[in-house]
């Protein structure tokens, strides 16, 4: 599978692996990255069996980039990924997310449980943990730059002026120079910004009822202790959210970038929880 349409748009799909009958591992990139962040969990994953789905999500691929930001909406990111797993013949689907993408991968999960077989999010905890965090915790402190996001053009503009500034953001997150060029490279470079903050710019118009739903599958979190953009708080009030077995997983000393710079702990994390 190399790409996937739903309501006018197409999307890039890295698709490798086993048989979907041995279970399908769909992952879900963040901000500011693309499926390319997944490159080495997948053959770690792929070499116990499974296979793995990598999609660009909407705003990063090419061909699925709409104007405007209520296109971004939280309820309009989920129903792609529904659509990729129906579309898919992806069997049993066990759902893993970084950062962004594991908030919808959360939404997911929580609306249409019949689609996961179980849950694996990385870095962001339950929408409902990472709001009461923001009273409990220097939560919204940490979250200082979902505003700074918010007008339109702004941050491209001083993004495309001072370049610099985006990649003292990033290093001091704790990306390396590596990161921050494939950054430039695979999202300012190719047009996706715009998109990518788009993400943050919907968050206005999402429902807030649907960030209370319960998890009922198998879930597993994964926080840790270097992530400058996620409170522990979040991660400890995660668990109150799910109505089944459920593991809260810290790395210590590893910063937000899990996927990449952690990639053999990662993909025992999912293993782990896929199979035991």
């Amino acid at each position: 599978m190399k790409t996937f349409s739903r309501a006018g748009l197409t999307f890039d799909v890295a698709d490798s692996g086993g048989s979907p009958e041995n279970g399908t591992v769909m992952l879900l990139h963040g901000f500011p990255q693309t499926s390319y962040s997944w490159r080495h969990v997948t053959p770690l994953l792929n070499a116990r069996g499974y296979r793995t789905i990598a999609p660009d999500q909407r705003g990063y691929s090419p061909q699925a980039r709409p104007r405007g930001r209520f296109a971004y909406r939280i309820a309009e990111l989920v129903a792609d990924i529904e659509s990729l797993i129906i579309q898919s013949d992806a069997g049993q689907v066990h759902l893993v997310g970084h950062d962004w993408g594991a908030q919808v991968a959360w939404v997911l999960t929580a609306t249409r449980p019949d689609l996961v077989s179980t849950l694996t999010t990385v870095s962001v905890p339950h929408p409902a943990a990472f709001v009461a965090s923001m009273t409990q915790s220097d939560q919204l402190r940490r979250s200082w730059y979902m505003a700074a996001f918010q007008p339109p053009k702004l941050p491209e503009l001083l993004i495309d002026r001072k370049p610099e500034l985006l990649d003292r953001m990033l290093a001091d997150t704790g990306m390396d120079a590596d990161m921050i060029a494939d950054t430039h490279r695979l999202v300012v470079d190719s047009g996706a910004l715009t998109g990518g903050l788009n993400w943050y710019r919907a968050l206005p118009f999402g429902k807030p009822g649907k960030i209370g739903k319960r998890i009922v599958v198998p879930t597993t979190h994964v926080w840790s202790t270097g992530d400058t953009a996620l409170a522990r708080r979040g991660a400890e009030l995660a668990g109150r959210h799910v109505d089944a077995d459920y593991r809260l997983v810290v790395l210590e000393d590893a910063t937000h970038w899990i996927p990449e710079q952690n990639p053999d702990q990662l993909a025992e994390i999912i293993l782990d929880r896929i199979e035991n």
